[in-house]
C-alpha cells in the first residue's frame, strides 16, 4: 500500500517524531511505500522515503496550517494514497497518533473564556473536532489513557474508535552489558567525580516539562549536597530565561543546557537521577527510558507514563497540586540516599526484563494497515 502521513515538523529529538519515524519505518519494513507531508523537515531522510516539504508560510500558526490542509488535499486528489496518517488533529484523516492531550478541556479549563472568542480558538477547535466527533471515521491510536475520558466528555467519540498502544521504548535505550564502562567514560568525559551527583532533565520544551522548577529545587538543596550536584537540560528550546534565571538563583555554575542530541542512552547511564516536574505531558516517554536504563526517577503525576515509575518503584511521584517545597524536599532526600537509589535503579532494570514497554511501534503498524478509509 501507499501510505501518507502528515505531521507539522519533523526534528530527530521530539517524542512525537521519534514515535513517527518508527512507525513509518515499521509499515516500510512490511512492504508498504512511505510518503511523509511536512511543512518543515529537519534531519536525514529515511531510505525509501517520500519527503514532500510543503511550500506553505504564514503569519500565525493555525493560517499556515490551514494552507498546508489545502495543499495536502489538491495533492492527495492528485496522487491518492491507501491511507493517511497524521501526528497533529487535522481534518480528511483515516488514523490519528494522539500524541497531544485534549485541547478543548484545555481551553475550558485553563484559559479565560475571552480565549475562545479569538480565531486561534476556533482553528484548533475545529481541527480537534474533525478528528473525535461521533461522525468522524478517524481510528485514534491513543498513547495515554488519562486523555481518551477528555476526549469523549467532550465529543462523546465512540469507544471502538480508540486503540490504546503500548509504550514504544527503543531498544537501545535498556542499560546494556556494558553500562558500568560507558558510565565510567561518561563522568570522566564531564569530570563527575565519585562524590558528585549529576541530575538530568531532558525534552524539548523547557517550560512545559518544568525547567524552572528543577532550578529552583536545584538552588534548594542543603549546601554541602548543593555544592556536589549538577544539572544538565537537554532539549531544543530557547534556554535564555532559564539560564538568567539560574544566574539570578546563584547557581548558573552548576547547570548546562544542551542541544538536542543522538546520544542520550549515555546520559541516562551517567547520571544518578532524572528530574521530570512538567507542567503537562501526555506521556513523557523519557521517563521509561530511564527506567529502562536504570536510572532513577523523580517525576510529577500528571504526565501519563508516571505510573509506571510507580508501578516499578523506580523512583517517586510527586502528587497533584504541584508544591515546590515538596518538590525541593524530595530532590533533596533521593540524592542523600545513595542506597535507596541503588533500589529504584534494579527496580527499574528488572520491571524492564518483564513488562511490554517497547511494542508500540509494531501495534500502531497493526491498526494502521487494518484501518478501512
Amino acid at each position: 500500500m501507499q501510505l501518507a502521513f502528515i505531521l507539522y515538523k519533523y526534528f530527530p529529538f521530539g517524542g512525537l517524531q521519534r514515535d513517527f519515524m518508527r512507525i513509518a519505518l515499521e509499515c516500510q519494513a512490511r512492504g508498504h511505500a512511505i510518503r511523509v507531508y511536512t511543512p518543515i523537515w529537519e534531519g536525514e531522510v529515511p531510505a525509501g522515503f517520500e519527503v514532500v516539504v510543503v511550500p506553505v508560510k504564514a503569519l500565525f500558526n493555525h493560517k499556515r496550517n490551514e494552507k498546508l490542509t489545502a495543499w495536502i488535499e489538491a495533492d492527495l486528489a492528485k496522487r491518492p494514497v491507501d491511507r493517511v496518517v497524521g501526528f497533529n488533529k487535522m481534518p480528511g484523516l483515516d488514523v490519528y497518533y494522539a500524541a497531544d492531550g485534549c485541547f478543548e478541556d484545555k481551553a475550558q479549563t485553563l484559559r479565560n473564556p475571552l480565549y475562545r472568542q479569538w480565531g486561534r480558538y476556533k482553528h484548533f477547535a475545529d481541527y480537534e473536532r474533525a478528528v473525535f466527533a461521533p461522525e468522524s471515521k478517524t481510528e485514534i491510536l491513543m498513547i495515554s489513557e488519562v486523555q481518551q475520558p477528555l476526549f469523549i466528555k467532550h465529543y462523546r467519540t465512540p469507544l471502538q474508535r480508540f486503540h490504546l498502544l503500548p509504550p514504544g521504548i527503543a531498544l537501545d535505550r535498556r542499560a546494556p552489558a556494558n553500562a558500568a564502562q560507558i558510565r565510567a567514560e561518561f563522568r570522566a568525559e564531564f569530570n563527575l567525580g565519585d562524590n558528585e551527583l549529576l541530575l538530568v532533565q531532558i525534552g524539548s520544551g523547557f517550560k512545559t516539562k518544568g525547567l524552572d522548577r528543577s532550578l529552583k529545587a536545584l538552588a534548594a538543596l542543603p549546601q554541602e549536597l548543593k555544592q556536589r550536584t549538577r544539572l544538565i537540560a537537554i532539549g531544543q528550546d530557547d534556554p535564555r530565561a532559564f539560564k538568567l534565571q539560574a544566574k539570578a538563583l546563584g547557581i548558573a555554575d552548576k547547570v548546562d543546557i544542551l542541544k538536542g542530541r543522538s546520544d542520550i542512552p549515555r546520559f541516562l547511564l551517567g547520571a544518578d537521577l532524572l528530574i521530570h516536574p512538567a507542567y503537562n505531558e501526555n506521556t513523557g516517554t523519557v521517563l521509561l527510558e530511564a527506567l529502562v536504563a536504570g536510572l532513577p526517577v523523580l517525576v510529577s503525576d500528571v504526565c501519563g507514563y508516571a505510573h509506571y515509575i510507580a508501578d516499578a518503584d523506580a523512583g517517586r511521584v510527586l502528587s497533584s497540586p504541584f508544591e515546590q517545597a515538596r518538590l525541593n524536599h524530595l530532590l533533596a532526600d533521593m540524592l542523600a540516599d545513595d542506597q535507596r537509589r541503588a533500589f529504584w535503579s534494579r527496580n527499574g532494570l528488572a520491571y524492564a526484563d518483564r513488562a511490554d514497554l517497547y511494542s508500540m511501534p509494531q501495534h500502531a503498524a497493526d491498526i494502521i494497515l487494518a484501518t478501512r478509509p
